[in-house]
């Protein structure tokens, strides 16, 4: 099994966590999203134009670009946490620019050498997927799309068409921040998108604390958290290991715990 199946696979729901590369120390904040629990790691890629993000991830961006971080940079952080970490699934989550400027097969061959599992584009869509699809996919590197609350039952076999480890539903039609959608919306698009499909269908956009964690993990198979993550990186600098570790300890236990409170 690969290591996002088997993240997924396990008797509790997955903690997605999110930070963004470049933007304070980036191994010992990967390090402590870990020790804190969380089962998959997105790590962003830094771009000048994060279309998809709400302050605080541009905020996230400006810093790690302002501090000099590359594409190779990326990588590298990419290919010392696989060494610290062999089992804890990896994505990449960024923009079409810094992945195919130097051609898909470049980067695609780059993420695997770096143990890369899933790559998240958010702005190239499933009509054109021969972009990086076909190069992530002869890689062994899931591309990992995203489904909103606007994707009907037309499009989203589009959607589907070539997505692998798991799909990203996005609660909310906007950007990353504060905006929640009701648990009431997202219980009815989870179940409707997961008649459609065998992936795990995990639940981000405007998840920020453990209550709101553990309610959607009651009906996802994942939750994803970001910006209240990528927050405690700008606010606490060479503390915010301390931090990261804290919060995901407390998101871990919500989502793992979820469904046993939920049937007793």
């Amino acid at each position: 099994m690969s290591r996002l199946a088997t993240a997924f696979g396990k008797a509790h729901p997955a903690l997605v966590c999110f930070i963004t590369a470049g933007d304070g120390d980036t191994a010992a904040n990967l390090d402590a999203l870990v020790e804190g629990g969380a089962d998959v790691i997105e790590l962003g890629m830094p771009f000048t134009d994060p279309m998809a993000d709400g302050p605080a991830i541009q905020s996230a961006n400006l810093r790690s670009l302002s501090a000099g971080t590359t594409t190779a940079d990326v990588l590298r952080y990419a290919a010392e946490f696989r060494a610290r970490h062999p089992h804890v699934p990896l994505v990449l989550m960024g923009y079409a620019n810094p992945m195919v400027r130097r051609g898909p097969e470049w980067f695609a061959s780059a993420a695997a050498q770096a143990g890369v599992d899933g790559v998240i584009c958010v702005d190239i869509p499933p009509e054109e997927d021969d972009a990086l699809g076909p190069a992530l996919r002869a890689r062994g590197i899931a591309p990992i799309r995203l489904a909103t609350p606007t994707t009907d039952a037309a499009r989203l076999p589009q959607v589907l068409e070539g997505s692998q480890g798991f799909l990203y539903y996005v609660s909310v039609a906007g950007i990353t921040g504060k905006q929640q959608a009701a648990i009431e919306s997202i219980a009815a698009n989870v179940a409707r998108i997961k008649q459609s499909t065998s992936l795990p269908v995990a639940v981000g956009f405007g998840v920020r604390t453990p209550e709101q964690a553990g309610a959607i993990a009651r009906v996802a198979d994942g939750v994803v958290v970001g910006s209240a993550l990528v927050e405690l990186c700008g606010a606490h600098g060479a503390e915010a290991p301390a931090r990261l570790r804290e919060l995901t300890a407390a998101l871990a236990h919500a989502v793992h715990t979820a469904r046993q409170e939920q049937l007793a």
